[in-house]
């Protein structure tokens, strides 16, 4: 994978083997359900980018150590599941409201033996809310509105941190701090990084 290499994360044969492997199961199930509109029969640069270099400039803001992580409307899978692959330490929920596209996700899971991961076939809004425990929120597909950042509160400890990928906008909420990330790195093009911090009214 020659545009890995400008994101700086090392990526074994085995890696290399699953993302191939999704990318297979991913073109397969997308004839008969709308997973994602980036073209699969003849994938362009675009397409990898999206699908795979976007999770890898992720990965460099996340540590390879156990944790728990939501991931909000997984749809396709990517981000995801090529982030899961290079940090299989990460505990994964996988959170997708459509059937079809949970058993997706459910088959990539299996086909892959992607370990610590499952899915949560329900809205994100519904997913039970316990103590704060969870390292990590990502979402792509889905709107940064006050919902979005509500629930993510609600599931990270204090200092776990919200990734959003295509919102670059600035983006304020009453849990969160923004990270300013590096400029030289991919990750700052592709993802917003939010820190949850204490705040009294949340009831910590």
């Amino acid at each position: 994978m020659r545009r890995a290499r400008k994101v700086g994360v090392p990526l074994p044969d085995d890696a290399i083997n699953l993302f191939e492997a999704y990318f297979r199961v991913l073109s397969q199930w997308n004839v008969k359900i709308n997973l994602t509109a980036l073209p699969l029969k003849a994938p362009t640069d675009a397409t990898f980018d999206r699908l795979f270099i976007e999770p890898l400039a992720a990965a460099t803001l996340i540590p390879d150590a156990p944790g728990r992580w939501f991931d909000f409307g997984s749809g396709g899978g990517s981000p995801a599941l090529p982030l899961k692959i290079v940090r299989p330490a990460l505990s994964l929920t996988l959170v997708e409201s459509k059937v079809r596209k949970a058993a997706f996700l459910r088959e990539v899971v299996r086909g892959l033996k992607l370990p610590g991961t499952d899915v949560a076939n329900v809205r994100f809004e519904q997913l039970p809310t316990p103590a704060p425990q969870a390292d990590f929120v990502t979402a792509r597909a889905v709107r940064p509105d006050a919902a979005l950042f509500g629930v993510a509160a609600r599931l990270l400890r204090a200092g776990g941190q919200l990734l959003l990928f295509g919102h670059p906008g600035h983006m304020t909420n009453a849990f969160f701090d923004r990270v300013s990330l590096p400029q030289a790195s991919l990750a700052d093009k592709v993802v917003v990084s939010y820190s949850r911090v204490f705040h009294v009214e949340q009831n910590d």
